[in-house]
């Protein structure tokens, strides 16, 4: 038996739209029939038939109570029928019937009278299994208690995200009762909350996929002081015979479990942090801008770093390295060569020795793995010498707008001991940039490295920005939240050969 529901287009406009089969009213299999005044059968639906098992020839003219009530029940249906016909009252109650195949059936009943445009009386019986009706007395019983005293707070929204209704545990955790929610949008309940929270609800009503666990900041008038979080899950709630009636949510208080995250992540960036060169020092005829990004989806201590080391005669050393792993051990290692690399660094070797020299210190301290790219760059000859352990290539930006990957023999990761490494020499002009980066600005789960490399060259689109200013955008254009590297970003631009007296200190 298929139903009418309202359905919303607008604020101001309401329609009537078929439910279609499915509903509740076909799952009750509500049967109606009608009666004239000397209770013979007038009319018979098709849930009637499939009730009582009598098709609506069989029944049409007869008396109901010949056709469905046994002997011992006479007297007292028809003295029921007599109160509702004479006295107008109605009358609702299980009863037993007899079906065509001979069985009783405990059915539940609701009969009134009609009175037509002649004065006429009729009346009208609405008659369902009261198996069915238990049944689904008992489930909505269930569900409103598993509702009531859930500890998670559960919320339902219609179609334009206007609360329905909220449980007790929701209540409390907005600090907003019960009754301020109904019929409002949830921005006018909880404006403080990111704008994530409406969002999904936006992507789960339109594609039916449920979203699980999202984290989502905000405040809330229980306490508009502080953030709060939560971990927050969304499901389209749809009737059984497809309808979309709105979404739910289900919320669990995360609050002190993020403020002690937060707190160790802090802890653990100052660490790293200390571990790097901040701000990256002057070094003659190069300007020089550098990033370190924690991962945004841990608190571990990551091991990346980036380094920039004066030379004899005016050169520069420029180092991005990698260590493999998260937590204290790899922050540790990325120390132990960071120092290494300042110490090789100060008897003026050529990269591909400094590499030679840190792999066999990379095997000594363990199961440690590391990429590098280690770079010289001497303004007097405007070149640069570049050797590469295990890592992804650096970008040339030249000043007509131009950008390459270079092409640079990769080599071994640090640690594989016995390796050869090779040193390339480039020619760089004024305003050329040499662009350094760890593995966690590129790489991704659900893209191709090469895919992400191009990306890269597309940001780098204007060779007269700022570096600090590329550095941010490199960072917004390629990481994402929830990204589990870190990354260390270091961009050095060719300026003007150094003046002739020595500034290799400065």
């Amino acid at each position: 038996m298929g139903a009418t529901e309202p359905s919303r287009r607008g604020p101001d406009v309401t329609e009537v739209a078929p439910s279609g089969p499915g509903g509740l009213l076909d799952v009750l299999n509500v049967a109606a029939i009608l009666l004239d005044a000397q209770g013979r059968i007038d009319l018979w639906s098709p849930q009637a038939e499939d009730l009582f098992g009598y098709s609506t020839e069989e029944a049409l003219g007869q008396y109901a109570v010949q056709l469905l009530v046994r002997d011992e029940h006479l007297e007292q249906v028809l003295t029921l029928f007599a109160q509702v016909m004479e006295g107008g009252t109605s009358w609702a109650g299980v009863f037993p019937i007899r079906h065509k195949d001979g069985s009783t059936r405990m059915v539940e009943f609701r009969n009134m009278r009609l009175q037509d445009d002649q004065q006429d009386y009729w009346a009208l019986g609405l008659a369902t299994d009261q198996t069915t009706v238990r049944q689904v007395e008992r489930d909505l019983a269930l569900s409103a208690r598993l509702v009531s005293q859930s500890p998670i707070g559960l919320g339902v929204l219609d179609t334009d995200l206007r609360y329905v209704s909220v449980n007790p545990a929701e209540e409390r955790m907005n600090g907003v009762p019960a009754a301020e929610h109904i019929g409002r949008h949830v921005r006018d309940v909880l404006p403080f909350l990111d704008e994530s929270f409406e969002a999904a609800m936006h992507e789960v009503l339109a594609t039916g996929i449920p979203i699980t666990d999202q984290y989502t900041v905000g405040r809330t008038p229980a306490d508009p002081e502080h953030d709060h979080a939560w971990s927050v899950s969304f499901y389209r709630l749809e009737a059984p015979n497809g309808t979309v009636l709105g979404v739910a949510t289900s919320s669990v208080d995360v609050t002190e479990r993020h403020r002690v995250v937060e707190e160790q992540r802090h802890t653990a960036l100052t660490l790293q942090r200390s571990l790097l060169p901040h701000p990256p020092p002057r070094r003659p005829g190069l300007e020089i801008a550098a990033r370190y990004r924690p991962a945004q989806a841990t608190i571990e201590i990551g091991g990346d770093w980036f380094d920039v080391m004066p030379l004899n005669g005016d050169k520069t050393a420029l180092v991005v390295g990698d260590v493999m792993g998260s937590g204290v051990a790899a922050a540790a290692t990325m120390g132990q060569l960071r120092t290494a690399t300042r110490t090789l660094a100060d008897l003026d070797l050529p990269p591909a020795q400094v590499l030679h020299h840190l792999d066999r210190i990379t095997d000594g301290l363990g199961e440690a793995i590391a990429t590098c790219v280690y770079a010289v760059y001497d303004p007097c000859t405007a070149q640069c010498q570049v050797s590469l352990a295990g890592h992804l290539p650096p970008v040339l930006h030249h000043p007509d707008g131009t950008r390459e990957l270079l092409d640079l023999p990769t080599g071994a990761p640090l640690g594989g001991c016995g390796v050869t490494f090779h040193t390339t020499t480039l020619d760089i002009e004024p305003g050329d940039q040499l662009v350094l980066y760890t593995d966690g600005l590129v790489e991704t789960r659900d893209q191709a490295i090469d895919v992400r490399l191009g990306a890269l060259l597309d940001i780098l689109d204007d060779p007269n920005r700022s570096l600090d200013e590329t550095c941010d955008l490199l960072l917004r254009g390629l990481r994402h939240p929830g990204d589990h590297d870190d990354v260390a970003l270091l961009i050095a631009r060719a300026g003007p050969a150094p003046a002739g007296e020595d500034t290799a200190e400065s």
